[in-house]
């Protein structure tokens, strides 16, 4: 939103990490229709229709906790069809624990490690 994206929608399944996101959008003058703060657990989420009306997704962060490897590759499952043409993810994850490199129209492109903790960049490719 600082950057200028119209909108973003912000899933996460603690509520006082909700509170956090929520506060921090006040203070910096972003809260509004355009900053969505949803309390859900993501994979389940992916799969409503309030999903799929936010949607379609240029840019996902995805973030699940470390030790849910199922997670990670569940939620790049259900992103798939939510996704606009071209849109990326970033993925972060342990790097012992890498996702796939094909998700449905999903393919990495590239990977960056630091220390333990690996993001891979995914983007969404053209169906044939």
């Amino acid at each position: 939103l600082s950057r200028g994206a119209a909108s973003a929608t912000f899933v996460e399944r603690d509520a006082k990490a909700c509170a956090v996101i929520a506060g921090n959008l006040a203070r910096t003058h972003l809260a509004g229709p355009a900053a969505a703060v949803v309390k859900a657990e993501a994979v389940a989420w992916l799969a409503t229709p309030a999903a799929a009306a936010a949607g379609p997704f240029d840019l996902v962060i995805a973030d699940p906790p470390y030790d849910d490897h199922a997670a990670l590759v569940a939620s790049l499952e259900r992103l798939d069809p939510l996704l606009a043409p071209g849109a990326r993810i970033v993925a972060k994850h342990f790097w012992r624990d890498p996702p796939p490199a094909l998700v449905g129209l999903l393919a990495s492109e590239r990977e960056r490690r630091f220390g333990e903790t690996v993001l891979t960049f995914y983007r969404r490719q053209e169906a044939t």
